[in-house]
C-alpha cells in the first residue's frame, strides 16, 4: 500500500470547475500513480461518485483503484455483488489528471450531483479522499459521526477501535 491522504481543507470553485487539490494529497496521487514522473505526466486519479445515495466525489489513487479493481475481479462473473461493484467503480466514475497548476477539472455533472459551487470541502480517508459541498458534509457526515458518538459509554477512547484489528 502506497502513502496515505491526511487532512482536510477548503477550496474555491471557480465557474468551470477547476478547483485546487491540496498539495499534500498531489504529493499522494504523485507517489500511487505508476506511470507518474516529476518530469512528464500529470498524476491519474479516479473520482466515483457512484449512486443518488452517494452526497460527496470519491477520489482513488491508481493503486488504490487497481486493488479494488482486483477485488472485484475475484467475485464470480455475473454475480450481483460483481455486477453492482463494477457499475459503480466501473461505470460510475471518472478517470482524470491533475492538470499542470495542481487542480482537478470536475464537470458540470459531478457538480451538480453534489451541488458544489463556489467552494469545495476536502477531507482524507486513508487511501482515498473525498470532496464535499461543506454545507453537506456539516449535515449529513458530521451529524452522523456526532450521533454514533453520542451512543459511545462516556470516557470511551476511539483508540480501542484498533484493539484486535492487526494494527497498532
Amino acid at each position: 500500500m502506497g502513502r496515505r491522504f491526511r487532512g482536510e481543507s477548503h477550496h474555491k470553485v471557480d465557474s468551470k470547475g477547476r478547483v485546487s487539490i491540496p498539495a499534500s494529497f498531489r504529493r499522494v496521487l504523485e507517489a500511487c500513480d505508476p506511470n507518474w514522473q516529476q518530469t512528464g505526466d500529470n498524476p491519474e486519479l479516479v473520482i466515483v461518485y457512484g449512486d443518488d445515495s452517494r452526497k460527496f466525489l470519491e477520489c482513488y489513487t491508481m493503486e488504490a483503484i487497481e486493488e479494488v479493481d482486483a477485488k472485484i475481479a475475484q467475485l464470480p462473473r455475473g454475480s450481483f455483488q460483481r455486477k453492482l461493484l463494477e457499475r459503480m467503480f466501473n461505470g460510475q466514475s471518472l478517470p482524470t489528471t491533475v492538470d499542470e497548476t495542481g487542480r482537478l477539472v470536475l464537470p458540470a455533472k459531478l457538480r451538480n450531483k453534489i451541488g458544489l459551487e463556489g467552494e469545495a470541502f476536502f477531507i482524507a480517508s486513508g487511501d482515498t479522499f473525498q470532496i464535499w459541498k461543506p454545507q453537506t458534509y456539516e449535515e449529513v457526515e458530521m451529524a452522523e459521526v456526532e450521533k454514533r458518538m453520542a451512543e459511545l459509554p462516556e470516557g470511551f477512547d476511539p483508540l480501542q477501535f484498533l484493539d484486535g484489528a492487526g494494527g497498532v
